[in-house]
């Protein structure tokens, strides 16, 4: 038995009256019922202040083996705050998976992932093929942040995260034989 993979669920979003929480709240539930998951859950608001603290985001970033990104979808793509947030670490990101879950109206905020999926290319980290999508993501849920309908989204999640799992074991294991980057 290995130790547990160290997932960071980011919540991408800051805006007053933002639904990241709901989303993020959903997500960080599911993967934490993965039998190999231990969750940290990184909201952006704690670190969306005049002066971030840029040393503890990039300290959870590192321990991490794995991400799930929360984003929702503005103006076409994902939110200014969530590019600030990956831009302050580089290596920290590197030869580790990471899997989406977007929301938003009509499109569920999947243009969002498909910008991100080219930043973190950038940043040598394998994003997952599978993700989470919220269209029409308020008539989702109801009042509690409970999924009105399960089924589909927590098929989708268990899909994702298990691809992530696997990447994150694989990653993990072969950071651990030869440091990602050396010869």
């Amino acid at each position: 038995m290995t130790d547990p993979l160290r997932l960071g669920v980011i919540i991408g979003s800051t805006r007053e009256g933002r639904f990241g929480p709901t989303v993020g709240n959903w997500i960080a539930a599911q993967a934490s019922q993965h039998p190999d998951m231990d969750v940290d859950l990184i909201d952006l608001i704690h670190y969306a202040t005049p002066t971030p603290d840029a040393r503890a985001f990039a300290e959870r970033i590192k321990a991490a083996d794995a991400y799930v990104i929360v984003t929702p979808e503005y103006n076409h793509g994902y939110p200014a705050p969530l590019k600030h947030a990956i831009d302050l670490c580089y290596a920290e990101w590197h030869a580790k998976p990471v899997g989406f879950v977007s929301y938003g109206g009509f499109a569920g905020g999947v243009r969002a992932v498909e910008q991100l999926r080219q930043v973190f290319a950038e940043l040598h980290a394998v994003t997952i093929r599978d993700s989470v999508s919220f269209a029409g993501v308020h008539g989702k849920f109801d009042r509690d942040g409970t999924l009105k309908d399960p089924m589909p989204c927590e098929t989708a999640a268990k899909d994702m995260l298990d691809q992530l799992a696997w990447w994150a074991h694989a990653l993990r294991d072969a950071r651990a034989v030869r440091p990602y980057g050396t010869a």
